[in-house]
């Protein structure tokens, strides 16, 4: 059985090492056939620096490594000199020391073809290696992390600003030198606007949302079934569950990511560390930095519902720099939320964001309840609520949350009913379950569904009405009709604004 390879980012690596590869070369062959300037971004831990290096060793030459993949027989494998910048390698405390940095990547690329680097301008050395490097052939360059001390300074909007135009400068030498050049892959977490990094790099194709290409970072479905087909099975059997079961559960927690709105893909990291631990853990989320997302909701007072209210066109991506970026488009690029469909107005086109899955959905709302909402112990209330739902005892899930609405301080609540909906939501989120907000039916949308164990509990909420004006909604407009042959559970809630509670409650079987 091939091993897993959970952290390894080198191709070479994977293939020598007898590694699990999931083989994406025929989106890199598209690629290299049909052009020449690349961008793409994607979140974080999800295959960027991996296809980096594929590229690397492609151009290098190094043909029988690609032996079995797509790609082995369709191209050339001409070794063609390259150079590749990894921004994680810059530090970025100064200005000072980025520059610095930036000349010293350039300075060691350099000796790599005992090419010496004379100038000590950081832009002006970027260009004397291209010239240089070029008497060996068309030069390949490869880009990591392009944005990666912008995104460090992301709380200092002065400081991303004079980063972004040292970067700038730095990028700009590769359109000046085109005719040296053979082929430009440039990527990173954020899309890049139109006055930013790559103002004057306007001939650069920006691929991130073009359906093409949009499974070409992380794993499909029948990649997932093909490739681990031995860790599915041995799986199952240690969960003691069907590998059909097994595969509903995955899909549920770790699928769900889509750049255009159409095709989904699993983020591999979770993958991998599911299976090597096989446990249902928020690999991808905890592997993160929570701390600056933590601080960047509590600054924002971000909710739910301000984040997938509105549909987001592909222009939203381009218009603002990252710092000064909506809420909605900053997560949306950060990998916590995607595009879960399409809304056409006409033939402009829009994009529906969501949680990705249950993984995402579970600590991102963890994370909202303790910065938006002060509250503590998230743990104990995580437990409380998913123990009550396991044992269909309604009821005393709705008095756990009135208990937790009441530990949250007066002054943060809001008096609006999309509050309650979005605060309601992230409670029932955090205890990791399959809840969703407004389930679209035919006579209109639900304010929350919630999946569990085959029974279905669609909650109406009201804000200083009744709870039985809720639950008479429900039945009017049939929302329970979709879920027909289940064991459903209609909720109708009402909240009394002035106690900013729940006031009363309503529940039926249908």
């Amino acid at each position: 059985m091939k091993k897993l390879p959970i952290g390894i980012q080198d191709y070479k690596e994977i293939i020598e090492g007898n590694y699990i590869y999931v083989d994406k070369t025929k989106y890199i062959f598209d690629l290299i056939d049909n052009g020449k300037y690349y961008f793409l971004s994607r979140p974080r831990r999800f295959g960027k620096s991996l296809t980096i290096s594929t590229l690397y060793y492609i151009f290098k030459g190094e043909k029988e490594l690609f032996k079995g993949t797509y790609i082995y027989d369709k191209w050339e494998f001409k070794k063609y000199p390259i150079i590749r910048i990894n921004l994680l390698d810059a530090i970025s405390d100064s200005e000072k020391e980025l520059k610095e940095g930036l000349l010293k990547i350039i300075q060691e690329e350099g000796r790599k073809y005992n090419i010496e680097i004379e100038s000590e301008h950081y832009k002006y050395a970027f260009d004397e290696l291209i010239i240089k490097l070029s008497q060996k052939g068309k030069v390949v360059i490869l880009v990591d992390e392009y944005e990666k001390p912008i995104l460090d300074n992301i709380n200092n909007k002065e400081k991303a600003e004079r980063y972004r135009e040292i970067l700038r400068n730095f990028y700009v030498t590769i359109k000046s030198r085109d005719e040296y050049i053979k082929f430009v892959f440039i990527t990173g977490i954020t899309k890049f606007t139109k006055t930013g990094v790559f103002s004057a790099l306007n001939n650069l194709n920006d691929i991130s949302l073009d359906n093409d290409y949009s499974q070409m970072l992380g794993y499909t479905q029948e990649e997932l079934e093909n490739y681990f087909a031995e860790y599915i099975k041995e799986t199952a059997k240690k969960l003691e569950i069907t590998e059909k079961e097994l595969l509903q559960e995955m899909k549920k927690y770790y699928n769900g990511f889509s750049f255009d709105g159409e095709h989904f893909v699993y983020n591999p990291f979770s993958i991998l560390k599911f299976f090597q631990k096989k446990e249902f853990q928020n690999y991808w989320f905890e592997s993160g930095s929570p701390s600056f997302i933590y601080e960047y909701i509590k600054g924002k007072k971000v909710t739910y519902e301000e984040l997938t209210k509105y549909p987001v066109s592909a222009m939203d991506f381009s218009t603002r720099e990252i710092e000064d970026a909506k809420a909605n488009i900053f997560f949306a690029q950060a990998g916590y939320l995607t595009f879960k469909g399409i809304k056409r107005y006409g033939l402009r086109k829009k994009y529906i964001l969501d949680y990705p899955n249950i993984e995402v959905k579970n600590s991102f709302s963890e994370l909202i309840l303790e910065a938006n909402y002060g509250l503590e112990e998230i743990e104990e209330i995580e437990n409380k609520i998913y123990e009550k739902i396991e044992a269909n005892k309604i009821e005393e899930i709705i008095e756990e949350i009135k208990r937790i609405i009441s530990a949250i301080p007066y002054n943060l609540h809001q008096k609006r009913e999309s509050y309650y909906h979005s605060l309601i939501y992230t409670i029932l989120a955090s205890a990791g379950l399959n809840v969703t907000v407004e389930e679209l039916t035919n006579l209109g949308r639900s304010d929350l569904v919630l999946e569990h164990n085959d029974k279905i509990y669609i909650f109406e909420i009201k804000l200083d009405k009744s709870a039985k004006e809720a639950i008479n909604q429900i039945k009017e407009k049939k929302y329970y009709e979709k879920y027909s042959g289940k064991e459903i559970y209609i909720i109708g809630i009402n909240i009394n604004s002035e106690k900013r509670n729940i006031e009363d409650y309503m529940i039926e079987k249908i």
